[in-house]
């Protein structure tokens, strides 16, 4: 098994739009192996530097670890070599030392580290926590910060010098005093992904304090709109970028913003807008309603 090295999977993340696939169930609310292949196929025709397998759009947080380790095996499968493949690390840390380590044995080329579940843990734990999981596999690791796990400056700057294969910090705060102490301590020795609910929105001004690229979850359903999107971010056309914001983003929040849960039941039903099929959601999240569904497919035919 060729691995990628970490400063490889860093370089071709850095380089482009990041997504989260959904994961597909059938009626029964079981893995549907065969529909999330096909949307993995379709989601690496288009120019993505790299796709988060199981992960919060993913609805990874449903998915039982034999589940987590079957969909990142068939992503790995259908496009491993094409789009490099991250797959989760969840929980406590011998439960995401594991997942590292069944990540690697899959074939992944990177991986996710989550904030740890339910507990909160100060920041020599936190530092603790993600070099177990660095040492625990060959693989880079991105660590996301938000929830119970948000790393200050000083952490992000121990665990950076600690672990070599540490190639990421993936911002789920969007706090822009944190950011900032980070990238000026830190540097370019990371990749910084910005990862708030509907990246889009937030892309723009966190360009300016080192965050690169952004993991889009829009990507599922309007891959084009999310690559012009990301292009204009880039380019920083703040005209195309408010544009975008107005045509599409902004009402598209309207409706996300009706119900917790909405951010990852949104973007199923997105893919139902398109004639993909997103299917349903899995308890406790919620699906949209059919007036909801509604609005957002009309919404997305104003700009596919």
């Amino acid at each position: 098994m060729n691995l990628m090295h970490p400063g490889d999977l860093a370089a071709r993340l850095k380089s482009g739009l990041l997504s989260f696939p959904v994961t597909h169930f059938d009626q029964d609310l079981a893995f549907d192996e065969a529909r999330y292949r096909e949307h993995l196929a379709w989601q690496a025709s288009y120019g993505v530097a790299g796709l988060f397998t199981a992960g919060g759009t993913g609805e990874g947080f449903s998915l039982l670890p034999a589940e987590i380790d079957r969909v990142v095996r068939a992503a790995v499968d259908e496009i491993g070599g094409t789009v490099p493949v991250l797959a989760p690390a969840t929980g406590g840390t011998a439960a995401a030392v594991a997942q590292a380590r069944a990540a690697q044995e899959a074939g992944a080329d990177g991986i996710l580290l989550m904030p740890p579940y339910l507990t909160e843990a100060g920041q020599a734990g936190l530092a603790e926590h993600v070099s177990a999981v660095c040492a625990a596999t060959d693989l880079g690791v991105i660590v996301y910060s938000r929830a119970n796990a948000v790393f200050t400056d000083e952490t992000v700057a121990v665990i950076a010098e600690r672990n070599p294969n540490l190639i990421g910090l993936k911002d789920g705060i969007g706090d822009i005093e944190s950011m900032t102490r980070v990238y000026a301590k830190v540097g370019d020795r990371l990749v910084y992904i910005g990862g708030l609910p509907t990246a889009e929105t937030f892309a723009l001004p966190l360009l300016q304090l080192g965050v690169s690229t952004y993991s889009s979850a829009l990507y599922n359903f309007l891959p084009e709109f999310a690559l012009g999107f990301f292009e204009a971010v880039r380019a920083q056309d703040r005209d195309a970028v408010y544009r975008k914001l107005n045509d599409f983003v902004i009402p598209y929040l309207d409706i996300r913003d009706r119900t917790r849960g909405y951010a990852v039941s949104i973007v199923k039903a997105g893919l139902d807008a398109v004639g993909r099929h997103g299917g349903a959601v899995r308890p406790p999240l919620t699906n949209l309603t059919e007036a909801e569904l509604g609005e957002l497919t009309a919404l997305v035919k104003k700009v596919s």
